[in-house]
């Protein structure tokens, strides 16, 4: 998938459908002139409705089409025929989609299984027919219920990645170089920060056929918790993968220092990132001798103590097979 066609984030406009007019028919046949009342209620109009679909990656089927009406109800006819109900709309949506109110922001639902629905905008409710009105002292009521108008709702969209590991690290740390060695993706690459501006997703070819999906999110930066170079932007797609791997380029000045910083702005954005399984991973190590690898080894024993990590080179190629086993091992205890 191409960064253009990566779509995390719509505005749409939505317009349900109108109820139907009850009908205010008087019953007439040949041998009963004075039938009474007999209209049908009007049909509830269109509903608007949201629909998890686990095929789909992205909102970059609605990056063109930001407004949606739904049928109108039809009209109630004699003998208490109800009238049909409107045509409903359905959007489709890729799981861990959060829908919330353009107007306060405020998160209104979440779409995170197959098939699962939700009416977004209901549509109006149709008019009581006359034969609803017929008393002992009313008994040709001529008038009906007009049908109710629909909902017009103007919904944000955002979707949170589900992938089971993601990639966190400063810019130009490695993490699009890694994903494009070890699936298939084609990230952009380049030698300055910032190069990826949207998540790439790929997936990772394990044993025995075996896969699970990796996600490389544009790089972290001090402050992003507080909305600095892509702050919020990116960090939302964090929260739904089950192990992080954080990535820290060899030639750093300071790789503990680099790790708490990415930590601490995990932590600031959501504390609850912290519980999550994570691995560090040393890019760049091609760039090293065994000596200085020796010496790298011996700095990060007294460093991390108890964090898990590894030496890698994506360009290399060092150190990938052992990385898949631990992520394997780490999403499959």
């Amino acid at each position: 998938m191409t960064e253009g066609n990566f779509v995390d984030y719509v505005k749409l406009h939505l317009t349900s459908g109108k109820g139907g007019k009850g009908s205010a028919h008087l019953r007439r046949e040949k041998y009963i002139p004075k039938g009474g009342p007999d209209g049908g209620d009007g049909g509830r109009g269109g509903h608007i409705i949201l629909k998890g679909n686990k095929n789909l990656w992205t909102l970059y089927h609605l990056k063109f089409k930001r407004h949606f009406k739904a049928g109108h109800g039809g009209a109630g006819g004699k003998q208490t025929s109800t009238g049909a109900n409107g045509t409903d709309v359905y959007i489709e949506v890729p799981l861990g989609t959060v829908v919330k109110d353009s107007n306060n922001g405020e998160q209104i639902a979440e779409i995170t299984e197959e098939g699962q629905e939700l009416i977004i905008a209901k549509g109006g409710k149709g008019g009581l027919g006359n034969s609803h009105f017929k008393s002992a002292t009313r008994q040709t009521p001529r008038y009906a219920q007009p049908g109710l108008e629909g909902e017009e709702v103007n919904i944000t969209l955002e979707l949170k990645i589900l992938a089971d590991v993601g990639l966190v690290g400063f810019p130009n740390a490695g993490k699009s170089t890694l994903l494009s060695v070890l699936t298939a993706a084609k990230p952009k690459i380049a030698d300055y920060e910032f190069t990826t501006l949207k998540p790439n997703l790929g997936i990772v070819k394990y044993r025995d056929y075996q896969t699970f999906v990796m996600a490389d999110i544009p790089g972290i930066i001090e402050g992003a918790a507080e909305g600095k170079g892509l702050g919020h932007y990116f960090l939302r797609h964090i929260e739904r993968n089950s192990t992080l791997l954080f990535l820290i380029p060899a030639d750093a000045d300071d790789i503990k220092k680099q790790y708490e910083i990415l930590l601490d702005e995990l932590r600031r954005y959501n504390p609850e990132l912290l519980d999550k399984q994570r691995l560090i991973a040393i890019s760049k190590c091609d760039m090293l001798d065994d000596e200085l690898k020796s010496e790298l080894i011996t700095e990060l024993n007294k460093d991390l103590k108890e964090i898990p990590y590894l030496l890698i080179s994506s360009v290399a190629q060092q150190g990938l097979i052992d990385l898949k086993d631990r992520l394997w091992t780490l999403l499959n205890p």
